[in-house]
């Protein structure tokens, strides 16, 4: 697994700094206080990066419920060492699709994510469309030049196009895992 640098070295901060801090806060001399302030700092600083705790509280009201929802796909993305970019705008409707996928770039790689109400709502979807050119039979091709690959999992369909076999198949992987389950932790 691919981990980002910035997390890796906002980890490392924080580590040093909490091991900083606590062994100064052992020391009673007038002077810790001092020290404890100024060893807060980083942890405070680094603690502000806005995106990792909004994420991070996003992320705990995800439900674990066997179901796929939005912010279960980011985490388990995430979690997989991608850099997930939600693509803002409108959406596109797919032939065959009932809902409007939810479109994220993951690096040069476009993924388009139908979240379902259930999985017998896919399968009838599913059960409509050429799996392989993934649109209904004889429909245009809407997807461009680079070949769709469908990813289905439980009340989840997933579009990916990349010309990476390689992240296609890390994406396959990710999301076939399957969604939280109950009781999984958080």
């Amino acid at each position: 697994m691919r981990i980002d640098g910035s997390w890796l070295a906002l980890l490392c901060v924080s580590a040093i700094a909490a091991c900083d801090s606590s062994s100064r806060a052992s020391s009673t001399t007038a002077s810790s206080g001092a020290a404890t302030e100024s060893s807060t700092t980083p942890i405070a600083a680094s603690n502000n990066a806005a995106p990792a705790r909004n994420t991070a509280a996003e992320l705990s009201l995800c439900p674990h419920d066997g179901k796929w929802a939005l912010c279960s796909v980011e985490r388990r993305l995430k979690q997989s060492g991608f850099v997930v970019k939600r693509v803002e705008g409108e959406a596109p409707r797919r032939a065959g699709f009932t809902v409007t996928p939810a479109v994220y770039m993951l690096g040069a790689s476009r993924l388009e994510v139908f979240i379902y109400p259930d999985s017998a709502s896919l399968a009838r979807d599913v059960a409509r469309i050429d799996t392989v050119a993934v649109r209904p039979a004889g429909s245009p091709n809407s997807w461009g030049d680079i070949p769709p690959v469908l990813i289905r999992s439980a009340n989840l369909a997933a579009v990916i196009l990349s010309q990476s076999q390689r992240q296609t198949e890390r994406v396959m992987l990710a999301l076939t895992a399957g969604p939280p389950q109950p009781g999984s932790p958080r």
